[in-house]
């Protein structure tokens, strides 16, 4: 619901607690041409390209990743570039279980599962889907199978699930994965969000240091985004992720690369950058990496949430990825 409210339930929610969005709101579903999106051999030289320019970590989101087809494929071509030493998935969870096993052979290492919900009514209600099991069942799986660290993450919304903080929290406890609570950002698509819907990562440290013994985790990472705190005696992690109250933009060094060969210098850019252009009309890889160069060094200096003159971009999370 915090991306694409496309259920009834939470449409009502929004209307009802939260925002006064007419009647008519749409809630669209955009589909374009194969031909727009970019080939995996085009994803794997913009990969290369970024490689050669100190890039080490590159993660697979979505929408949902696993909703491409062969997506196995794409992790073999990125998995088998020297240069990159870290290669992450976030998924929902769905559709894990029947492809596990092909992505750790083709070299995932890592994997994320967005878990918002322990209870089987509320997950129903914030992703439209009667689906906890299966997403427990991934979880479960990717342990089996190696993935470490096996991360999971949750957005926190007041009135939806804050009541769940602890809860979320001893489940990383009991089955020592790496839970990370998000704060609530603007990425829908009915432009919704309200920042009394905010829970800060501050308010979630206090409530579980009552109910847990956490132990700072220090980073040799700078561009960290979570802080991190350590289950005393336990495997697992808890992670706050807090851009919206506590903004980490000044030591932030991701881009993202839509599906469309578009580049974002950040989740509240209001440019996209045509990359796919430069792909298909020939440009030489010296050429794209010294343009990448530029696009980085433009990189804004933060974004603008819960601020007067905050202006959300164009496409929405839906459209460009989670």
């Amino acid at each position: 619901m915090y991306c694409l409210p496309e259920t009834e339930a939470a449409h009502n929610f929004y209307r009802g607690r939260w925002a006064n969005l007419p009647n008519s709101t749409p809630i669209v579903q955009q589909w374009v041409p194969r031909s727009n999106i970019l080939s995996y051999e085009e994803i794997e030289r913009v990969a290369r390209i970024a490689a050669s320019l100190g890039v080490t970590k590159i993660r697979l989101t979505g929408g949902e990743p696993l909703l491409r087809r062969n997506v196995e494929e794409l992790v073999k071509r990125i998995a088998a570039i020297p240069e990159i030493k870290d290669l992450a998935l976030t998924t929902n969870g769905f559709h894990f279980q029947e492809r596990a096993a092909a992505l750790r052979a083709s070299g995932l290492r890592r994997v994320s599962f967005s878990l918002d919900s322990l209870d089987r009514d509320n997950f129903k209600k914030i992703t439209g889907r009667d689906g906890l099991s299966e997403v427990l069942g991934s979880i479960r799986l990717a342990q089996e199978l190696g993935f470490n660290p096996v991360k999971v993450n949750g957005v926190i919304i007041r009135g939806i699930n804050d009541h769940e903080i602890e809860t979320l929290a001893q489940f990383a406890a009991d089955q020592n994965v790496s839970f990370r609570f998000i704060e609530f950002m603007p990425l829908d698509s009915a432009r919704a969000w309200l920042k009394e819907m905010v829970v800060p990562g501050r308010e979630v440290l206090a409530r579980l240091q009552q109910r847990l013994q956490l132990a700072p985790v220090r980073s040799n990472n700078a561009s960290e985004t979570a802080t991190r705190w350590a289950l005393p005696g336990k495997r697992g992690e808890i992670g706050i992720i807090a851009p919206v109250s506590e903004p980490f933009c000044g030591h932030c060094n991701r881009l993202r690369l839509t599906a469309d060969g578009k580049v974002r210098t950040c989740l509240f850019s209001v440019t996209e950058h045509d990359m796919r252009s430069l792909l298909r009309d020939g440009a030489g890889d010296l050429q794209i990496a010294r343009w990448r160069q530029q696009i980085v060094l433009g990189k804004e200096a933060r974004h603008h949430i819960g601020e007067s003159d905050f202006v959300a971009p164009s496409r929405s999370m839906s459209c460009i990825g989670g």
